[in-house]
C-alpha cells in the first residue's frame, strides 16, 4: 500500500511546477482576476428539537487582545496554551455571541437578545448583527411572543432595544430572573460585590429597562415559562444566572447561556479557572462542574451562547476538564 508522506507531497509539487514551466504560454487561456466579495453570508442555522423549530441567530464575533487578569487564578502562558490547544491565536480573545429563537408551534420565543444596534455601529459590523440576521432568517421581531433573558450582562440584554430607542420586540412578554432584577437594580447595595469590569452593568440595566418601561415578568428557577421551555438555575457567573431547558416529546436541548462565557472552550478545558466576569467565582466553578457532569451523563445536546457558531454540541470529559464535540450540521430540517 502506498503511504502518503511529506516527501511524496513535495515531490509531486515540484513535478507540477516543472510541468507548468514547460507549458507554452500561448496554450494557457487568459483569465480575468475576480475581485473578492468582501462580505459574509447571513448568520443563522435552523434545526428541530422534537416538533419545535430552533433558529440560532449569530450576533457576530470580535477579536481583542488578551487582557491581564482575564483568568484570576491562571497566568497568560497557561491561558495561551489553552487557546493554542483549541487552534485559537495566542494573546487574543475571539468572542462569539449566539442568541436563539424557539418556535414551539404556539409561541415564538427569543432566548437572549445580543449586544444591540449600538455595538453594530461601534464595531463596524463585527458584532451587533442579531437583528439583521434575525430578519434574514425569515423571522419578524414583531411576531415574537416572549423573550427569556438568562442574565443581565449587556451582550444578552442590549438587543432588547430596537431602532429609535424603542422596544425591539414590541409585542413580547419579557421574562427576567427575579434574582437578577433584585441585584442589578440596587447599585448602592451591590456594586461592591461585583467584579470591576462588570460594574457598568448597573447603569446599562437601567438604560435598557427604562426603554421597556420596566415591563417585565420576573421568574424563578425550575419554572416552565412557556410550554416546553423551563428555567434551570446556574448561578455564579451572575447571582441569578439561568440556563434554559427546551423539551418537545422525547427530545431536548439545554441552552447553557454563560455557564462558560468569554473564550468558552478555555473554561471547558479548565473548569476550575476563575473568569474575570464571574460574580461568585467559587460558585461559578461548582455550577460548571455540576452542569457538565450532568451533560456528560445524559448525553444532552448543549447550545452555548459563546460556543463557535452554530454553537451546539455534546460535552465529553477530557483530562481534568471537558471538551465540546460539535453536533452534525444538517442541510435540511
Amino acid at each position: 500500500m502506498t503511504q502518503l508522506t511529506r516527501r511524496h507531497v513535495l515531490a509531486g509539487a515540484a513535478a507540477t511546477s516543472a510541468a507548468t514551466a514547460l507549458t507554452p504560454l500561448a496554450s494557457t487561456p487568459a483569465m480575468a482576476a475576480a475581485p473578492p466579495v468582501g462580505k459574509q453570508n447571513a448568520g443563522w442555522y435552523r434545526y428541530k428539537v422534537g416538533s419545535f423549530e430552533v433558529t440560532v441567530v449569530t450576533d457576530g464575533s470580535n477579536n481583542n487582545a488578551l487582557p491581564d487578569g482575564y483568568v484570576a487564578n491562571a497566568q497568560k502562558p497557561e491561558i495561551n496554551a489553552a487557546l493554542t490547544a483549541d487552534f485559537l491565536p495566542p494573546d487574543r480573545l475571539v468572542g462569539t455571541f449566539n442568541p436563539l429563537l424557539v418556535n414551539t408551534g404556539s409561541k415564538l420565543v427569543a432566548l437572549d437578545s445580543g449586544l444591540g444596534l449600538g455595538m453594530f455601529e461601534q464595531s463596524k459590523g463585527s458584532v451587533g448583527q442579531y437583528h439583521t440576521n434575525l430578519q434574514a432568517s425569515g423571522i419578524d421581531r414583531n411576531a415574537v411572543d416572549a423573550v427569556v433573558i438568562t442574565h443581565f450582562h449587556g451582550d444578552h440584554i442590549n438587543g432588547l432595544v430596537g431602532p429609535g430607542n424603542t422596544p425591539a420586540f414590541p409585542k413580547a412578554e419579557v421574562f427576567v430572573p427575579a434574582a437578577e432584577w433584585a441585584f442589578w437594580r440596587d447599585e448602592a447595595a451591590n456594586k461592591g460585590k461585583t467584579p470591576a469590569p462588570a460594574q457598568a452593568t448597573f447603569a446599562n440595566v437601567k438604560r435598557v429597562f427604562d426603554v421597556l418601561g420596566n415591563k417585565v415578568t420576573q421568574y424563578e428557577g425550575s419554572k416552565e415559562l412557556v410550554p416546553g421551555i423551563t428555567s434551570m438555575p446556574t448561578p455564579g457567573h451572575t447571582p441569578g444566572h439561568m440556563a434554559v431547558l427546551v423539551a418537545s416529546g422525547n427530545d431536548k436541548m439545554i441552552y447553557q447561556a454563560d455557564v462558560t462565557a468569554g473564550a468558552a472552550s478555555v473554561f471547558l478545558r479548565n473548569p476550575n479557572w476563575h473568569f474575570v466576569f464571574d460574580s461568585d467565582k467559587t460558585m461559578a466553578v461548582e455550577t460548571r462542574r455540576k452542569f457538565y457532569e450532568m451533560a456528560v451523563a445524559e448525553k444532552a445536546l448543549i447550545q452555548g451562547y459563546h460556543f463557535t457558531f452554530p454553537s451546539r454540541g455534546y460535552i465529553e470529559k477530557s483530562g481534568s476538564g471537558y471538551r465540546l464535540v460539535p453536533a452534525p450540521w444538517n442541510a435540511a430540517i
